[in-house]
């Protein structure tokens, strides 16, 4: 029969085998050490109230051009106060900077957001494309395959022997046949194409179509600058997009095949004609260039104001900063944190080469509605 040690006992049984014997006396258990109080956190103070005043650069904006992009983007926004503020709005009429300046000011009022993050940015591509595969345009722009499955969850997967999996990565993608081809492409401009998530594609005959985001393989987006970088293929100052696509283009084949299959997220995409307008980010709505960002989801809501301050720029030949109003309308693999923000520079050339070289500190400050009579 086993017997029960009672929890005091087993106590003393543990202390004493650990009690140093005296040579002329029984074993003396030392006394129970009193518990040390956890050393007081101290309160996190709260933050001092900001004033427009306090965000850098506000005085220089452009207002109207402001008020003019949240005013055609409000209607996105699940806020109640915004919604309301947004109607007020809408129901001006055209407004200049002064009058645009006084109405931000008088609706909404600016927080803080804690600790310094980055800016980066991004463009809608315009790329030749071929609808037959031709010599230089070997990478096939491929429509979502059918048994991409995409949980609620965002998980994607797809159904092998009647057992879901995760969906295959980039270089497993690249070695099956295309189920659906929309269109072909030069390898690396296909590449940029899915970073940039859409894009018009232009054919040999003028024609405009554009190609927009339809689903991913779910696998994580992996930057392939610094392993361009430690692998000395570039320099460190310049890992922009444009010398990332120039060493691709230089190297198209094996060598630059294994460098951009380090990244195994792949797009897909839809393709319709181009209508001209701006592209459209996760809102829905066409994004006002240079006034819209891409955010975390998961830290702030679309729709929402926010002040940017980015300076301190690492890439060669970037605009040294970055302040202004915008809105935030997109989402994006790489954007993750409260402090991190994608801002969107427009569409075309120029606008590639300017958002490539965006790498910047980023402060934010949130522009909170204001509730009538708040």
């Amino acid at each position: 029969m086993r017997i029960r040690v009672s929890g005091a006992a087993a106590l003393l049984l543990i202390l004493a085998a650990c009690a140093t014997p005296k040579a002329d006396g029984p074993i003396v258990v030392p006394p129970t050490p009193a518990p040390v109080p956890a050393p007081a956190v101290p309160p996190v103070p709260p933050q001092p109230p900001v004033s427009f005043a306090d965000l850098p650069g506000w005085e220089s904006d452009d207002h109207a051009a402001a008020l003019e992009a949240w005013r055609a983007t409000c209607g996105v926004s699940r806020d109640a106060a915004a919604a309301a503020i947004c109607r007020k709005a809408r129901a001006q009429g055209p407004v200049d900077a002064a009058d645009a300046r006084a109405f931000l000011e008088a609706h909404f009022r600016p927080v803080a957001l804690q600790d310094p993050g980055l800016l980066t940015a991004y463009f809608a591509p315009r790329y030749e494309a071929r609808f037959s595969r031709r010599a230089g345009f070997t990478a096939p722009v491929r429509g979502r395959p059918a048994d991409l499955e995409m949980k609620g969850s965002g998980e994607v997967t797809r159904t092998v022997d009647g057992r879901a999996e995760a969906y295959p990565d980039r270089a497993a993608i690249e070695a099956t046949e295309p189920e659906v081809i929309l269109a072909w492409m030069r390898p690396e401009d296909l590449f940029f194409l899915q970073i940039q998530g859409s894009g018009i594609l232009v054919l040999p005959d003028g024609t405009r179509k554009r190609a927009a985001f339809a689903a991913h393989n779910g696998q994580p987006f992996l930057g392939i600058a610094r392993p361009m970088r430690e692998r000395g293929l570039l320099k460190d100052s310049d890992t922009s997009g444009d010398a990332i696509r120039r060493w691709l283009a230089e190297h198209r084949g094996p060598e630059a095949d294994e460098i951009m299959r380090l990244n195994p997220r792949y797009v897909f995409f839809r393709m319709s004609d181009d209508d001209g307008k701006e592209a459209s980010g996760a809102a829905g709505v066409p994004l006002p260039a240079s006034r819209a960002i891409a955010v975390d989801l998961s830290r702030h809501d679309v729709g929402e104001l926010f002040w940017i301050d980015a300076s301190a720029p690492i890439l060669t030949g970037a605009f040294p900063t970055y302040r202004r109003l915008t809105v935030a309308l997109d989402t994006g693999g790489a954007i993750k944190g409260e402090v991190r923000a994608d801002l969107y520079i427009g569409s075309g050339d120029a606008a590639g080469v300017e958002a490539g070289r965006v790498r910047h500190t980023l402060r934010m400050w949130r522009l909170v509605p204001v509730p009538a009579g708040g």
